[in-house]
């Protein structure tokens, strides 16, 4: 079957939920979940600007950590609305202390808590544990500056596929990640200029350029050459020197992401394949049913004139 052809590309994107997606477009949110009943359950907000949206390579490390407490936020609220009466457990001892202490800032606080620990877990996994682990090597094995760089980038992203690989062994994980496909091929389906169906959508990629995945991958890939000149003589230091320089790493990477998402050439195309390629680990066919929470998403988000959303 020949590819659909893009006519045009566009600013909308989304996240895949527990049971739902989330599209943002046209300076609209629209997060559509499946409850229990089978019925899918819209919620709308409106985008809300910020300063530094138009600041290049600024933009990149803030519109991550936006994304970020932003992105769990729905995801809680998916599970909210797809679990049910499932999704209420009695709370811990613990649970009860920290709401009497904080009320309506207790959500908040465990956000805050998740999102701390995150980084952390991050930070020990892609920046320290690597880092050491060279370093330990090295002192048993003459390697020079560039060899260590290259065995480092190697088991980072040894780490990152891993890991996305156990995810996938996961139901409710592999299930987001139909979502994930479902969200790619619906906006695919869009950008070809087809009436959103399902039966059109259905043939459409499920591989998009501008994607999380894609973005995390140049992370690893771009933090290769921004760290490379990182002293080896002393491990602490090099790690503070990669937290310092993450700004940097996020501001080029996120730059690269927003070019592949306008631009289709032979630059583009070289820098988005690795991504393009680790999102069979993190994309995958979806059902009908979940292409009809898709549309239900992207429709309320889409202006009347496509080319109000062109890059």
């Amino acid at each position: 079957m020949e590819k659909p052809k893009e006519c045009f590309r566009t600013r909308v994107g989304g996240q895949a939920l527990m049971e739902g997606i989330m599209m943002k477009g046209n300076g609209r949110i629209c997060v559509a979940v499946r409850d229990p009943e089978g019925n899918i359950v819209l919620k709308h907000e409106e985008v809300v600007s910020r300063v530094w949206h138009k600041m290049p390579f600024v933009r990149g490390m803030l519109n991550m950590i936006d994304n970020f407490i932003s992105g769990y936020k729905y995801l809680m609220y998916s599970a909210e609305i797809s679990m049910g009466e499932d999704f209420e457990e009695e709370p811990s001892k613990l649970e009860k202390w920290l709401m009497d202490k904080l009320g309506e800032k207790f959500e908040k606080a465990l956000m805050g808590v998740a999102g701390v620990l995150g980084v952390v877990l991050a930070i020990l996994l892609f920046m320290a544990v690597p880092a050491f682990v060279v370093g330990l090597l090295g002192r048993f094995v003459t390697l020079p500056d560039m060899a260590k760089v290259a065995l480092e980038s190697a088991m980072k992203i040894v780490v990152f596929i891993t890991y996305l690989a156990l995810c996938t062994r996961m139901k409710e994980i592999h299930r987001v990640f139909e979502y994930h496909g479902a969200e790619h091929k619906t906006i695919a389906c869009y950008e070809a200029g087809e009436e959103l169906t399902v039966e059109n959508i259905r043939k459409h990629s499920r591989f998009h350029p501008r994607c999380g995945t894609s973005f995390m991958i140049l992370v690893l890939l771009v933090s290769v050459f921004v760290n490379a000149f990182l002293s080896w003589d002393n491990l602490l230091i090099r790690v503070a020197g990669k937290l310092l320089l993450l700004p940097v790493v996020m501001g080029i990477s996120y730059e690269l992401i927003m070019l592949a998402g306008r631009y289709d050439n032979l630059f583009t195309r070289a820098f988005s394949a690795p991504g393009l390629w680790m999102q069979r680990l993190t994309t995958f066919e979806p059902d009908d049913s979940m292409l009809e929470v898709a549309i239900a998403a992207v429709t309320p988000v889409l202006p009347e004139k496509p080319e109000d959303c062109i890059w």
